[in-house]
């Protein structure tokens, strides 16, 4: 039986010593072989039915959001984009959608999409811009992924996202920033969260009256 050291054995599986190790430590796939001094090799065997398990049991997830209810059509359309692209390249697939903030990390469509990437359910995530997936930490989820034998594809790499969401997501940043700094009942809280609505609501007619 020939056994392979932990790095060869990761580049054949496609999945970092990070993630065998941790899988070592949760009993879910133990070492054949441990030296005294603590190097980890692995069984051909072991190769064959771990590369069986990852093929039959991985998915391809196509994740969708928009900030709000009332761009339910641009999600609409992002499905569709995302759809179109995945058949063409012959995935078999499901989609996953969201509707929030980019920088809320609680969405119940996002919280789905970790949790099966920590289950080791999904070899790849299909996005259509790279703030789709999340507006900031996007390199954190990266590397998560890549710690569990996922990557993440995105169709188009030129960031194309609407002013209207940014500006929504600075006003959640600066809402719950106030919030910790002088309380959510807070005069200055409010003072403060009407000030930033006004000016980019101002900001947004100006833009709109020199168009």
């Amino acid at each position: 039986m020939e056994l392979l050291s932990i790095g060869k054995f990761a580049k054949k599986v496609g999945v970092t010593t990070a993630t065998l190790r941790r899988m070592q430590e949760t009993g879910e796939l133990l070492p054949e072989h441990i030296t005294q001094g603590g190097t980890r090799y692995y069984s051909t065997d072991q190769l064959k039915l771990f590369t069986k398990k990852e093929s039959k049991e991985r998915i391809i997830v196509g994740y969708c959001r928009v900030s709000t209810p009332s761009q339910k059509d641009d999600l609409e359309n992002q499905v569709q984009n995302l759809k179109t692209y995945m058949i063409a390249r012959g995935y078999s697939f499901e989609i996953i959608t969201d509707i929030g903030s980019g920088i809320n990390y609680k969405k119940k469509g996002l919280k789905e999409l970790i949790e099966k990437i920590n289950n080791r359910e999904v070899s790849k995530v299909v996005i259509l811009y790279k703030d789709r997936l999340i507006r900031f930490g996007y390199e954190l989820i990266e590397y998560f992924c890549e710690l569990n034998g996922a990557e993440i594809e995105i169709i188009d790499h030129d960031e194309k996202s609407k002013e209207e969401e940014l500006r929504d997501d600075l006003i959640q940043i600066i809402t719950v920033f106030a919030n910790r700094l002088y309380g959510q009942r807070s005069r200055k809280t409010k003072k403060l969260i009407d000030v930033v609505k006004n000016n980019v609501k101002n900001e947004k007619d100006s833009i709109e009256t020199d168009s």
